[in-house]
């Protein structure tokens, strides 16, 4: 008998492990180590090309041998590209963490969304799911804010120590995660006790293209997905620049950690303020949380650092505002034996943005 009040907090305390970190402002620490934000955008590229190649089929693989597994999987992945980190002596080592970095995000990015929103469905709380993703939100953007809080922290004790203590973190979290209660809907796939290659490639391929087939009679479902994800990445690209800009506007560096806190308590405050706005049509939200980005990216530009993080306050108010209210749509509308590869394909969609973004991002904040 599933325990969903047990399953949904061992989740929750898996975010908050996954996303609390003394390494969370990665940029300043390398802009520290004395990388430019070229390189640095180069290392961003990195990350979302190997998003790209592995995003779709690690939902697929969640989907076939179990959310759960491919949560620990993740975890495994964060903690070997931490080591490299530590080792690290030039941008190849850099960019080899980050990927592995990537894939720990890819495994994870599609299998704790489906592994909750089933939990819920089997004892008929769905209902619940946008309660449980604005929760998601908040704990993404308070752990953080925390972890950029602590920048400053992080430059002093260098970043091998810093690295360390992600490790240590990578280690309870796969502890909790072994307790978790794999959760099947619906027709159950293969039997992956079988040593048949033959047998997972079938599975593998119709997984795949069920995942396929739907999304060609949903179209809207594939609008929502780029719309969410090119916000979303304006969003991001933002407040991993600013990291490295504030300083440069004239910031004291005893701030820098306040100011990146307080632009992340900005997505906290979407992601709950859009609970209230439930009867809004979504073209409504769409168009307000847009304007309100990119009126955010204007405001960047003005060279004052004070104004910067504001802008960058409510460009993260925005893009969580609508990632609650699209996250919600799309998990209504997912089959449950293809929710992991759907959700994979979303983040997909946000990779191939990031990859075209991030090295034009990264040449523009270079010469601002």
């Amino acid at each position: 008998m599933l325990n969903i009040k047990k399953q949904i907090s061992k989740l929750y305390a898996s975010s908050v492990l996954g996303n609390l970190s003394l390494t969370g402002a990665w940029v300043a620490i390398l802009a520290a180590r004395g990388y430019s934000l070229v390189e640095i955008g180069l290392a961003e590229t990195v990350f979302h090309i190997i998003s790209l190649l592995f995003e779709i089929p690690s939902g697929v693989l969640a989907d076939v041998f179990g959310r759960k597994n491919m949560l620990l999987v993740s975890s495994i992945m964060r903690m070997i590209g931490n080591i490299i980190m530590i080792f690290s002596c030039n941008l190849f080592m850099v960019c080899t963490s980050i990927a592995f970095q990537a894939l720990s995000y890819n495994f994870s990015s599609g299998s704790g969304d489906a592994l909750a929103y089933d939990s819920l469905k089997t004892v008929a709380h769905e209902g619940y799911y946008e309660k449980y993703a604005s929760n998601q939100l908040i704990i993404y953007r308070l752990c953080s804010g925390v972890s950029t809080l602590c920048a400053g922290f992080a430059l002093l004790i260098g970043h091998k120590l810093a690295y360390s203590t992600d490790v240590c973190m990578c280690i309870v979290q796969i502890g909790l995660l072994m307790t978790l209660q794999e959760v099947r809907i619906g027709e159950e796939r293969g039997n992956c006790q079988e040593n048949m290659i033959a047998s997972i490639r079938r599975e593998l391929i119709t997984c795949f293209a069920e995942s396929i087939s739907f999304l060609k009679s949903a179209k809207k479902a594939i609008l929502l997905m780029f719309c969410n994800s090119l916000v979303g990445a304006v969003d991001i690209l933002l407040l991993f620049f600013l990291q490295a800009k504030l300083p440069e506007a004239g910031m004291p560096n005893w701030a820098l950690g306040f100011s990146l806190f307080f632009m992340e308590m900005g997505g906290i405050l979407g992601a709950k303020a859009i609970l209230w706005f439930k009867k809004v049509r979504y073209r409504s939200v769409f168009m307000v949380t847009v304007f309100l980005v990119f009126t955010g990216v204007l405001i960047e530009h003005s060279g004052m650092y004070i104004v910067m993080t504001i802008g960058g306050f409510i460009a993260a108010l925005s893009d969580d505002a609508l990632q609650v209210r699209t996250n919600t749509i799309l998990q209504d509308s997912f089959p449950s034996e293809q929710r992991a590869t759907l959700i994979s394909i979303e983040s997909f969609t946000f990779s191939v943005i990031m990859i075209v973004l991030s090295p034009l991002a990264g040449i523009m904040f270079s010469h601002w």
